[in-house]
């Protein structure tokens, strides 16, 4: 019920829990929440970025309060939830951390005039603003916004711990103020960047002139496949050479490679057979119990009960057809659903509408973040009675909404809520609305407080249903687990070494795969899921090492160390698959252009290379391709040198895929007189400004000294 859930309540100490908690979720990376994981309070170095260190406690209190994050919208954290969180949190602390000196270097600052401008002035952060917000008026109230931080200061300044707002206050200065300043600072070094961007003019005039011209060419391309690859070799040599010309392009990271075997723990037929037996003998026990959510409660499911009722379009149950013809009562199954054994028994069925629009007035007792009570029920029952005798009366029910109701996210709508399906309200307020009639009113109560509720519209109404589930999931014996886990133990006993692992494979027939380039932050295996405890075994080990049997998901996995990658330039085995093809390309076009010497015309190179002339009627300037040939940039470049214009023949040129030698006419220009050079210039030069925070945050990256230690941590 997202929009109930979004009720402010401007009672002074709940618009103090705001500021404490929804200021905090704005952030790009959450505030430090001031607790660690590891060895209490004392600090370990996790990096080093330009000689400063990050401690452990400070990058574990930001990846907490991400998860706290999800997990507060309803997520699940898994491993690679997780990891990918600390990538990110990672990734910002690098950022900031690079920017700060810049901040210094540069001068810049915010002062304690900007930083009131943005809690208690006329510009406001928007967090600040809305928990600020009359909402009789809709006028944002900057002295309460400014008596409330005083407060919160006092608290601080007091030290009294015991104070059960005294963590959210010093969280509020101690944590947030730091950090909208530093927002502040970047918004300001960023400006300067894009700010400085321009493109002159003649640049653009130059470039559609360059970009308008085209010339008619013809060319003969002796093709690279036509040498066999195997009669042009390239030495280890020759790879460690290119690679040493071309180090920028051939960094790597750290990394490992495995090979490894793996041995299937997942549930067998017996162990499916026990499963579905299982729910038989409790089928009986289904068929009569009165009550599907007790009765579910306490023999477990994996899927909750839901009084909702779901409408036919969006059943998406494999078993649909047969479970829709139940009879009131009926049961189906067990049948197989994904990993699952289901019984389903059809409660009831009715025809309702598949959406419904409604407008509702809610006098709030509860706050929707803390779970606390704000009023007395008594209290708000009288205060709604009260709201529907004024709407009986002829009161008109949005003006009433947008003075009174405690739910400002849709007061401001006159209380509409738009259209919504089923189950996107809490059961007391969904009943209502999808049991009802268009035009019904009627005061209905929720955990969130009293709402006197309008049906407004219903519409696309079918039939829907209300079917509970019984459904186990299918596990894996200790029998299974103990057979696949022997395997893998009596596997990696007698696979100690590379030729005795291969030797095995071979015996046993098993399938041996490859996870290249494994990185030391990695989470997740490529082939086998997630599975930190791998990696963190693999860079524990050293070259030819074999792992004893890891757990990953339902396998067990025996895996061999083969390749460790140190951070820096590849080595020639590890550029080979890389460098090999392009050292090739280029020897065979050397024999080639030894081959086609320099021919003194077209028909001599069609003499020496074997292939034939092709035309064109116009190769363009802007564009990399040769038309139905692909892109040859080079070759391009190269026909529009107007030293060849009026030659027999071109010399030799080496393309992406042949050797070429061109005949090319009269360079002429292609006129475009729709282009206009000031839309030009001012649509490059807002996409240099948009890209200019990125590059230079990257290009601070590159040039800086950054030390990961992550790796030893998790």
């Amino acid at each position: 019920m997202s929009i109930i859930q979004q009720i402010r309540e401007r009672a002074a100490w709940l618009v103090f829990g705001l500021i404490a908690l929804s200021l905090i979720g704005f952030l790009l990376m959450d505030a430090f929440v001031g607790r660690s994981r590891l060895f209490g309070n004392k600090s370990t170095v996790i990096g080093k970025i330009n000689g400063e260190n990050i401690e452990y406690a400070q990058f574990e209190s930001l990846v907490q309060s991400q998860e706290d994050r999800y997990k507060s919208q309803g997520y699940q954290i898994s491993e690679a939830i997780t990891q990918n969180i600390r990538e990110g949190v990672w990734k910002q602390m690098v950022e900031d951390a690079l920017l700060s000196g810049i901040y210094k270097s540069l001068g810049l600052e915010v002062t304690q005039r900007e930083i009131d401008d943005m809690l208690v002035g006329p510009n406001a952060l928007p967090q600040v603003k809305q928990a600020f917000t009359d909402p009789q008026t809709g006028v944002f109230d900057p002295q309460a916004a400014a008596q409330r931080i005083n407060q919160m200061r006092q608290i601080v300044k007091s030290g009294r711990k015991t104070d059960k707002f005294y963590e959210q206050a010093k969280e509020f200065f101690e944590q947030y103020v730091p950090q909208i300043v530093n927002m502040r600072l970047k918004e300001k070094y960023m400006a300067l960047l894009t700010n400085s961007a321009y493109v002159p003019k003649w640049m653009l005039e130059k470039n559609n002139a360059d970009n308008s011209l085209i010339v008619p060419a013809s060319y003969v391309m002796v093709p690279y496949f036509s040498i066999a690859d195997s009669t042009v070799k390239v030495t280890e040599d020759e790879i460690n050479q290119y690679v040493g010309e071309h180090k920028d392009q051939y960094k790597q990271t750290e990394s490992r490679s495995v090979a490894y075997v793996s041995f299937s723990a997942a549930p067998s037929a017996s162990d499916s057979a026990a499963e579905r037996q299982q729910l038989n003998e409790l089928k009986k026990e289904f068929a009569v119990a009165k009550d599907p959510q007790t009765f579910l409660d306490r023999v477990g499911t994996e899927t909750p009960y839901s009084k909702a009722y779901e409408p036919k379009s969006k059943i998406l149950d494999p078993s649909k057809d047969s479970l829709l013809t139940l009879p009131k009562g009926g049961l189906f199954g067990p049948y197989l659903n994904g990993g699952e054994y289901v019984v389903a028994k059809m409660i009831d069925q009715k025809t309702l509408p598949d959406s419904v629009r409604a407008r509702h007035i809610l006098v709030a007792t509860t706050d929707p973040r803390t779970r606390q009570p704000i009023m007395e029920d008594s209290v708000a029952k009288k205060k709604i009675d009260s709201i529907k005798t004024l709407i009986d009366r002829g009161d008109r029910f949005d003006s009433v909404a947008s003075k009174l109701s405690d739910d400002r996210g849709s007061a401001v709508k006159g209380g509409d809520l738009g259209y919504f399906g089923q189950g996107a309200m809490v059961p007391e307020f969904n009943d209502f609305c999808f049991d009802g009639k268009k035009g019904d009113k009627k005061i209905v109560k929720t955990q969130f407080g009293y709402h006197y509720i309008e049906i407004v519209d219903q519409k696309n109404f079918e039939p829907a249903y209300n079917i509970a589930y019984l459904s186990k999931k299918i596990e894996t014996s200790s029998e299974t687990d103990q057979a696949a886990s022997g395997q893998a133990i009596n596997f990696a006993g007698q696979s100690r070494d590379q030729a005795a692992f291969d030797r095995n494979v071979q015996k046993d027939k098993l399938q041996k795969l490859v996870a290249p380039d494994i990185q030391p932050t990695a989470a997740t295996i490529p082939g086998l899921g997630d599975s930190r405890a791998f990696v963190k075994w693999l860079y524990g080990a050293s070259l030819g090492d074999v792992s004893e049997p890891l757990p990953v998901g339902d396998k067990y996995v025996v895996a061999i160390v083969t390749e460790i990658n140190k951070e820096g330039t590849m080595t020639a085995s590890k550029a080979r698959t890389i460098v090999e093809p392009v050292l090739r390309v280029r020897k065979k076009g050397e024999l080639i252009i030894k081959r086609l010497g320099t021919p003194a015309s077209l028909d001599a190179a069609v003499a020496a290379g074997g292939q034939p002339i092709r035309s064109v009627d116009s190769l363009q300037f802007a564009s990399p391709s040769i038309p139905n040939l692909g892109p040859e940039p080079k070759v391009i470049g190269y026909a529009f040198d107007k030293e060849l214009a009026g030659k027999p023949a071109s010399a030799p040129v080496a393309g992406n895929q042949g050797v070429f030698v061109l005949k090319v006419g009269t360079i002429s220009a292609k006129a475009n007189p729709g282009a206009d050079i000031e839309q030009q210039r001012i649509a490059q030069e807002q996409q240099s400004r948009s890209m200019l925070p990125y590059q230079i945050v990257e290009e601070l990256r590159k040039l800086a000294s950054i030390k990961d230690n992550r790796s030893n941590f998790f």
